[in-house]
């Protein structure tokens, strides 16, 4: 039955995971180069992560300053960020490009906290997924007879307090990205 739990932390992790890689995506108005590791650019006909082909520096609290190590693709970075949805506009000056992160008015922040708090459920229902496949799990093991009844039980109280430690977890990320997100 270990190895049950053992399976469900790490799925449940890989969740907490995901759920920080979508929080990274979101600009909470302020320069951060992770809004960027989405974006692939064609280099020599292959999509290459951005962040492999320049340095990308943040010179000011509300500017990202992108540096191609091969000057040449100064313009396949800037249409890739164009087509991306990062919502910011490049500025291309020859040599660097530049994304200037605009103030975020009220109303978007708004928007925002919703879209953070609905990425916090999404994730909550996939930690819930991943504990109803373990409770699935554990009575297979009480109906071939591997497990005694109260063994059973133990396991999914057990279950339940792990849930609930990374549910908790969620929340916690959620409130600190709502608090990002609304701090000016």
């Amino acid at each position: 039955m270990e190895q049950v739990f053992e399976r469900t932390e790490s799925r449940m992790d890989k969740c907490l995971d995901s759920l920080d890689r979508d929080f990274q995506t979101i600009r909470a108005g302020r320069a951060n180069p992770k809004i960027l590791n989405n974006i692939t650019v064609e280099y020599y006909g292959t999509p290459t992560p951005l962040n492999q082909l320049a340095s990308i520096s943040v010179p000011e609290a509300r500017l990202l300053t992108i540096q191609p190590f091969d000057p040449s693709i100064l313009k396949d970075i800037e249409k890739a960020i164009n087509v991306s949805d990062i919502g910011i506009n490049p500025q291309n000056d020859g040599k660097i490009i530049r994304l200037a992160f605009p103030q975020l008015t009220e109303e978007h922040r708004k928007s925002l906290v919703k879209e953070v708090s609905k990425r916090g459920e999404d994730a909550k229902v996939a930690i819930r997924n991943v504990r109803r496949d373990a409770m699935d799990d554990i009575k297979k093991l009480k109906k071939n007879s591997e497990i005694t009844e109260d063994e059973q039980k133990d396991g999914e109280k057990r279950l339940q307090d792990i849930t609930d430690k990374y549910i908790k977890q969620v929340d916690t990320m959620v409130k600190k990205k709502e608090e990002e997100v609304l701090s000016i």
